[in-house]
């Protein structure tokens, strides 16, 4: 299989600074999807965050809200290996109006199901190569995601007033 071409990608993943704390669980290749990804999702006219905690305790590796209120879960992964030994991801869909995958260009792209959306990113930027289906979530889902996403931002917000605070409610 050929692979992808995504615009501008970097040929080594590039020391990307943040000013947000690492946690430590990413690769540098994940972040640098993540990264891709984020902006891509805000250039579309989301709202993004990152590691935002669900319900059943895992964790979206990107969230984003659209203007209308649509709620997308994006699932990073970096490689096959990190693919194959992660089946967790349907996990994520009653959390999600539309769920993607993304990938960086190296990853071939029949391995993704075909039934979710899949991105292929670098650190500058991401392309849409299958749109997502949208599956409505319930009401209740909706508002307890909606609660979720803001608290999550807020808290981020606060920890760039404040970095001290981080530890103080670890």
């Amino acid at each position: 299989m050929p692979r992808i071409k995504v615009r501008r990608v970097a040929e080594a993943v590039p020391d990307i600074p943040s000013i947000l704390p690492p946690d430590g669980r990413q690769s540098d290749a994940s972040l640098a999807i993540r990264r891709g990804v984020s902006r891509r999702l805000r250039a579309n006219g989301y709202a993004v965050t990152a590691e935002l905690a669900l319900p059943t305790g895992r964790r979206a590796d990107v969230a984003a809200l659209s203007k209308t209120g649509e709620i997308v879960i994006v699932e990073v992964k970096s490689s096959i290996e990190d693919f194959r030994a992660d089946n967790k991801w349907p996990d994520y869909l009653p959390f999600a109006d539309l769920f993607y995958f993304a990938t960086g260009p190296h990853v071939p792209a029949d391995i993704f199901p075909d039934d979710a959306g899949l991105i292929v990113a670098d650190p500058y930027g991401a392309e849409i190569l299958r749109e997502a289906e949208l599956a409505k979530i319930a009401a209740a889902t909706r508002k307890q995601m909606l609660i979720r996403m803001a608290r999550a931002a807020m808290d981020q917000l606060y920890g760039l007033d404040d970095p001290e605070a981080r530890r103080h409610s670890e």
